[in-house]
């Protein structure tokens, strides 16, 4: 009989595990961290953080993550290469494997937990680790609940997580596997270290499930002033955590979201933000969070006094931190917001064409939420060692199982309704692409995204752009006026136009498969080349 410590809301045989272990059961993320230390999973940095490493799997591994084809959701999903499917023979052998596995072990770690800060919407969940530093982090990422709500969760669904367990199936394409079974109300996870799938699994599941409650489930970050509500879409690295940290503005959450009948609403109690280059002078709060016991961090140097240095890249360019979102002092207390009255559109672009700041249409704003460009940033999926163009729909394809056009729909209709503005900020190259160019500095985008939210853009003289057709500011407080026109900022123009006329084309190129389910006006928004 297993020897439990903590709170237990359940018993491990209704997930499938009979074990002996000693099983730590919602424990509080500092007395996890604490066992993570006696356990050699980690140690703590000169300011009492957690340092772990992830071994071989520094990211994301999209070629490993499968989804169950079965009848209750099986005409929901968007099969293709992101999406891909498994049969339920696949994932009961392997789930018995991985139960198997978790059931040998000398100890287990378990958190009964929801996702979703909109209680209605809120869903009940069981995470089980074999180790305690991807407990803590669970705990820091989902929502805790009160020792009220303890006594009644029942999990709707469960993650099984077993990163040391390596499969050796011939349906996988490797020894690490992600798979989501909905009607099961299952994740299996193995052979992988990396925390950040055990979110964003959870995370595909809630993108499954509350569209068909006309609920916009979004990749995006958000913050408010309590009147005045934005969203930040954007893909890994393109800044949604950073510029969503505002001292101005208080934080809703960093990475997803809800747009309900109420306005926004977190899924996660915690941040989950990329490290690399990390600064207190650019980025104070989150700065803050890793000198606190309680966040965690991944593949970070440090130096012999255990001091971190972010700008280290020896291990991955996808170093990361995960801390509840307490740690951020200006937030919102229940972690929700408005209808809002500015949507973002982030992205890094490689090329450096695209303006550091323009205004959209509402059809514009659907082809470009569609599109979704971007650059994978190093590090972030395995293999990736320098910025790629990448082309992500709704900002968040590897995580969206429905096709895109259900979420820009209700992204359109979302908007329409409550007469939000489409701005596209880019946080990439500008006077040249990547090799050539610069990166955009962090101040500027800050000023033009608060002038954006402000208010201060509403007047300012515009100009089209010749390709793309959105606006694009001649002025902008706190901003030079020569870096606001991408052609400007080269110094070749032919140059400049033939690299835009190659991103215009791949533009076009990838919008091919989604024109059919598109009107007319959406289609129109094509840049022209």
């Amino acid at each position: 009989m297993a020897s439990i410590r903590g709170t237990p809301s359940g018993d491990l045989s209704e997930s499938g595990i009979n074990t002996d272990a000693t099983v730590y059961w919602n424990l509080d993320n500092l007395s996890l961290i604490d066992l993570a230390v006696e356990r050699n999973e980690g140690y703590l940095s000169a300011h009492n953080a957690l340092v772990t490493e992830t071994g071989e799997r520094t990211g994301r591994s999209p070629n490993d993550k499968f989804i169950v084809d079965e009848p209750s959701t099986n005409q929901d999903v968007n099969w293709g290469d992101v999406n891909i499917s498994t049969d339920k023979t696949v994932f009961d052998r392997l789930k018995v494997q991985v139960i198997d596995y978790l059931s040998g072990r000398d100890s287990l770690f378990v958190q009964d937990l929801f996702c979703g800060s909109e209680e209605s919407e809120a869903l009940p969940i069981r995470v089980i680790n074999q180790n305690a530093w991807h407990n803590a982090f669970a705990r820091n990422m989902f929502v805790r609940p009160t020792l009220e709500q303890l006594e009644s969760h029942t999990p709707q669904f469960t993650v099984y997580h077993a990163p040391h367990f390596e499969a050796d199936d011939e349906a996988l394409n490797s020894q690490c596997f992600v798979i989501v079974n909905y009607a099961a109300g299952e994740v299996i996870i193995g052979g992988t270290r990396y925390a950040g799938e055990i979110k964003k699994s959870i995370f595909s599941v809630m993108n499954l499930i509350l569209p068909k409650k006309g609920i916009l489930p979004m990749h995006c970050s958000a913050n408010t002033t309590g009147e005045n509500t934005a969203i930040f879409f954007g893909l890994s690295g393109t800044g949604k955590t950073t510029l969503s940290a505002d001292p101005k503005r208080a934080l809703i959450g960093d990475d997803e979201h809800g747009w309900g009948a109420n306005g926004v609403f977190n899924f996660e109690g915690g941040c989950y933000a990329k490290l690399i280059n990390l600064s207190e002078e650019d980025e104070p709060e989150i700065f803050g969070t890793t000198r606190k016991k309680g966040t965690v961090l991944e593949n970070i140097v440090v130096d012999s006094e255990g001091v971190p240095d972010f700008f280290d890249t020896s291990k991955t360019q996808n170093t990361r931190g995960s801390y509840p979102i307490e740690f951020i002092e200006n937030r919102t207390i229940d972690s929700k917001g408005g209808h809002p009255q500015n949507v973002i559109f982030l992205t890094c672009d490689a090329f450096g064409v695209l303006p550091p700041i323009s205004r959209l249409t509402p059809s514009q704003a659907a082809y470009h939420f569609i599109s979704g460009y971007t650059a994978k940033v190093a590090g972030t999926e395995i293999g990736v060692t320098e910025p790629q163009a990448t082309f992500s729909a709704c900002f968040g394809e590897p995580f969206m199982p429905m096709h895109p056009g259900v979420y820009a729909n209700l992204l359109s209709d979302k908007m329409a309704e409550h007469g939000s503005t489409a701005w596209l900020i880019n946080t990439g190259w500008s006077g040249g692409a990547y090799g050539e160019g610069s990166r955009m500095k962090i101040k500027y985008t800050r000023a033009m995204l608060n002038a954006a939210l402000d208010g201060e853009l509403d007047n300012v003289e515009y100009v089209v752009d010749d390709r793309f057709g959105f606006e694009i500011p001649t002025s902008c407080p706190g901003v030079p006026s020569e870096v606001l026109v991408p052609k400007q900022t080269w110094s070749d123009g032919e140059a400049y136009d033939a690299t835009a006329d190659k991103l215009a084309a791949m533009f076009n190129e990838n919008f091919k498969r989604y024109s059919e389910g598109v009107s007319d006006s959406v289609n129109a928004s094509a840049p022209r080349i």
